[in-house]
């Protein structure tokens, strides 16, 4: 699935709500709380904290997930084309950056 499928497919199912899409703020908000989470599931997969036996559900996937949905949200919010930003993004990786980190 192409980043323009997934806006595609996270309106699709925005647009049933009545209330349609969160304001820029709660976006963001939303995104701040689902980063944390991906950092708490790194952090009993990898760090020191490990999960208590008690501690059921989430993992880093379906963090990884809910940040996915939640950016495709701001982006359709603010018109912006995921597979364009994208692009930019690695554009930046080979141009300027090209040298910046030590290859294989």
């Amino acid at each position: 699935m192409s980043l323009r499928e997934v806006q595609e497919e996270v309106d699709k199912w925005v647009s049933q709500l009545k209330s349609g899409y969160w304001s820029q703020f709660e976006i963001m908000t939303r995104l701040s709380e689902e980063v944390g989470e991906l950092a708490r599931e790194v952090n009993h997969k990898y760090g020191q904290k490990k999960k208590k036996t008690a501690q059921e559900g989430s993992d880093i996937e379906e963090e990884i997930g809910d940040i996915i949905f939640t950016l495709a949200c701001l982006a359709n919010k603010e018109k912006i084309d995921l597979d364009e930003c994208f692009k930019k993004a690695m554009n930046k990786c080979y141009g300027r950056d090209k040298d910046r980190f030590e290859k294989k």
